[in-house]
């Protein structure tokens, strides 16, 4: 409607109303009745809750003016117009619409790549909705940056309006999708401060390369474009340079039409030092202590990336000790003269803050206790955000949800904070199928049927089944991680194993209980007892006399305690942390076998740019016999495969039998792990690793530390739906006669 139809209306309304006027004495007419005309599909009660002329009030110009825009704004109109006529003894009052037409179809047209029901995910347009231009067009652009982000560049996209009967039109999208346009290259101009390879690097927009098909990048898409511009500032605030202005991207396709160029211009501008940092605004907290956070130090080139974790090192500093709303402002300051900036830190402390309502939701299946006992925080507490954050983690590492959510709800009057937990539940049972190849266990293939969250108690009860050319395991497993509802962890495991080496078979069926209790916050204690039954039988008549002595049947009886620390943030894929355990094993409670051992193993995670991780492991063990007994084979130290040295075959670091030259293991073990994790596709949880590895088992009469074996390799990991996956490929560093000079590894179903 335009403003030619609304000034008329208005007019009209004037003149009846100085008619009406005129004609009672100068008194405005009481408005009577009220009603719309014009309507097919859309309810009258809707439109006169818009209204704001009443029946029984007198007559307003204002008012009916109003209204008509109110009407108009509905969105469901092409023109409103108003109208008076005497009646029973006042006005009533008639608006008049025009209903916009209703879309009856939407169809495509030249859609080669795509099918409709793709497309018709891409578009928030259906049968039945009002035919409103912008609406239509807007989903257009949606089409079109569909069609952009999928590689389509030159798509172009065109929304016909058909009429096909009163009331009712067909949208059609006209679709040109063209060929599809690789970014072959993306060129820095006017950089030189930092290296255009250094600025790509940074930058979430790639060029199309060898690994871009797992990745999905190579292609221009104008949001991962928007973000790659401010990453380039962001790269450039990090090293000092606060004048930096990045340029529109300019794309120019090759002749071909199949390749693009995107050239940026950059604009660096001088490099900034930090002049001084100050603090102000803090009473409660004493500025001696708060420095000891701060990083940005006098004559050290400024950056946003460090003042941003000072910013949060402050706010934690409060936050930890109740002040909830505490905020952490910096103030920028900067001297184009001397090119320093000084950076004050404006602290707004607040209030005192306790924790007020814990409500939990979302958990269609998982009891509330379980999640409730996971949060560190009870009500009445002093607010703690450090806290929350651990509480975060706690319920992540459940694996009982797909998000996690933990809302603090301030109510100021009352100086307290609500906690909004939200869950979203995910499937907690699975079944796992995988398999694998070694020099020892040749073809192996893998069956595991579990439930992590037996009947929403979050317990696990796992049936694992495992058969090979050379072996074949069975195992019911059972946990209970808040036994009897109190902070105590029980297990229990009952299996089966037979496993053919190359001189002899080894069968064992076994039992092992086990309880465990968690202190402090990452501190945890357990104690295990194992009563396993091992017969040996099978023994090639050749073998040695070390391996002959092995046969019969023996039984183990023994007890583990063990004490370890857990910091990791996320269990199946931490970005920082770290596990340490110390585990010790004494054999000869009654059985046959007798010995001592002690494992020490400890894994660190050190974030790097917030997204990628190095991890460095080490491990330690050491076995020996007690009351005159030499320890079993079976249970020596065997290092080379996947979770040890990868690119050696079981057991080849280590001892061989003289005779057959087959691994029998060593009674001491040295393992150190370095890798690099970075994600490859963050949405798909798929992760890329580099590595090296060293390790070695040692002979009673051998020295620990020493001919230690070295390997290195890459490989994928997928934290996928069926469970985690992981492939890898070591070298061997240092080929010995009749080994291998690498060997893959795959892992499936098994925690990382």
């Amino acid at each position: 409607m335009n403003r030619k139809t609304i000034a008329l209306a208005c007019l009209s309304i004037f003149l009846l109303v100085a008619i009406v006027s005129a004609a009672f004495a100068e008194t405005l007419p009481i408005v009577t009745t009220v009603e719309v005309k014009g309507l097919r599909r859309i309810e009258e009660g809707a439109v006169k809750t818009k209204l704001s002329q009443k029946v029984g009030e007198a007559l307003s110009q204002e008012k009916t003016t109003e209204d008509i825009k109110s009407i108009y704004k509905m969105g469901y109109f092409d023109d409103v117009n108003v109208f008076l006529e005497p009646f029973e003894g006042g006005i009533k009052v008639i608006y008049t619409v025009k209903e916009k037409p209703t879309i009856i179809k939407v169809d495509f047209q030249g859609n080669n790549e795509f099918d409709d029901k793709k497309l018709k995910e891409k578009v928030a347009i259906t049968p039945g909705s009002i035919a409103d231009v912008s609406l239509i067009n807007d989903n257009a652009i949606k089409l079109k940056n569909f069609y952009e982000d999928e590689g389509y560049y030159l798509a172009n996209i065109v929304p016909v309006v058909n009429k096909t009967d009163e009331g009712e039109v067909v949208v059609t999208y006209q679709i040109y999708e063209g060929d599809k346009v690789k970014i072959k290259e993306i060129r820095i101009e006017n950089n030189k401060a930092i290296a255009a390879s250094k600025i790509r690097k940074a930058m979430k927009t790639k060029e199309r390369g060898i690994i871009s098909f797992i990745t999905g990048t190579g292609y221009y898409k104008k949001e991962e474009m928007k973000a790659s511009l401010e990453q380039i500032r962001d790269l450039y605030y990090d090293n000092g340079y606060l004048k930096i202005l990045v340029g529109d991207p300019v794309v120019q396709l090759t002749q071909n039409k199949k390749g693009m160029i995107i050239t940026l211009a950059v604009s660096e501008g001088e490099q900034f030092k930090v002049s001084s940092v100050g603090i102000t605004g803090n009473k409660i907290v004493s500025e001696e202590e708060l420095r000891k956070l701060i990083k940005l130090a006098p004559d050290k080139v400024f950056s946003k990336a460090v003042m941003r974790k000072d910013v949060t090192a402050l706010s934690d500093k409060y936050s930890d000790t109740g002040y909830a709303l505490v905020s952490v402002n910096p103030d920028i300051v900067p001297n184009e003269d001397t090119k320093q900036v000084a950076v004050i830190y404006q602290i707004g402390e607040g209030d005192k803050y306790k924790i007020g309502k814990i409500e939990i939701s979302g958990n269609t299946k998982t009891r509330d206790k379980v999640i409730r006992r996971e949060v560190r925080v009870d009500e009445g507490d002093t607010f703690n955000n450090s806290a929350l954050k651990r509480s975060y983690d706690r319920l992540n590492n459940l694996n009982f949800f797909e998000t996690v959510d933990i809302a603090p709800k301030p109510r100021p009057e009352e100086k307290v904070v609500d906690l909004d937990v939200k869950v979203k539940e995910k499937s907690t049972g699975s079944l796992s199928v995988g398999g694998g190849y070694s020099s020892v266990d040749k073809v192996i293939g893998m069956v595991e049927l579990s439930q992590a969250n037996l009947f929403g108690n979050g317990q696990l009860l796992k049936v694992k089944g495992e058969l090979g050319t050379t072996m074949n395991d069975a195992e019911l497993t059972f946990r209970d991680p808040y036994f009897l509802d109190k902070e105590l962890a029980f297990g229990a495991t009952i299996y089966k194993q037979q496993r053919d080496y190359p001189d002899f078979q080894r069968k064992a069926v076994g039992l092992e209980l086990s309880l465990g209790k968690s202190f402090w916050e990452y501190w945890s204690t357990s104690i295990a007892y194992n009563l396993e039954q091992v017969k040996v039988a099978n023994v090639n008549e050749n073998a040695s006399i070390l391996v002959q002595d092995q046969v019969g049947k023996r039984i183990t009886s023994a007890i583990s305690p063990s004490i370890a620390r857990d910091t990791r943030d996320y269990y199946l894929d931490p970005l920082r942390g770290s596990r340490n355990v110390l585990t010790t094993t004494f054999a000869g409670l009654g059985g046959d076998n007798a010995f001592i051992r002690g494992v020490l193993d400890s894994g660190w995670y050190f974030p790097v740019f917030d997204v990628t991780t190095i991890h460095l492991r080490g491990r330690v063990g050491w076995i020996q016999g007690i009351f005159n007994k030499a320890v079993p084979l079976y249970e020596n130290f065997y290092v080379g495969g996947i979770y040890t040295v990868r690119g050696l075959g079981w057991g080849i670091a280590g001892p061989k039998d003289p005779g057959t030259g087959e691994a029998i293991g060593g009674t001491k073990e040295l393992v150190f792990n370095a890798e690099y994790i970075f994600p490859i596709i963050q949405d798909l949880k798929i992760k890329g690793v580099v590595f090296v590895d060293a390790g070695q088992a040692y002979a009673s009469n051998q020295t620990l530390g020493t001919d230690l074996r070295y390997t290195s390799g890459a490989g994928l990991r997928w934290a996928s739906p069926f469970g985690p996956i992981r492939i890898e490929y070591g070298v061997n560093l240092a080929k010995r006669a009749g080994e291998a000079g690498g060997k893959i590894e795959f892992a499936f179903g098994q925690a990382f």
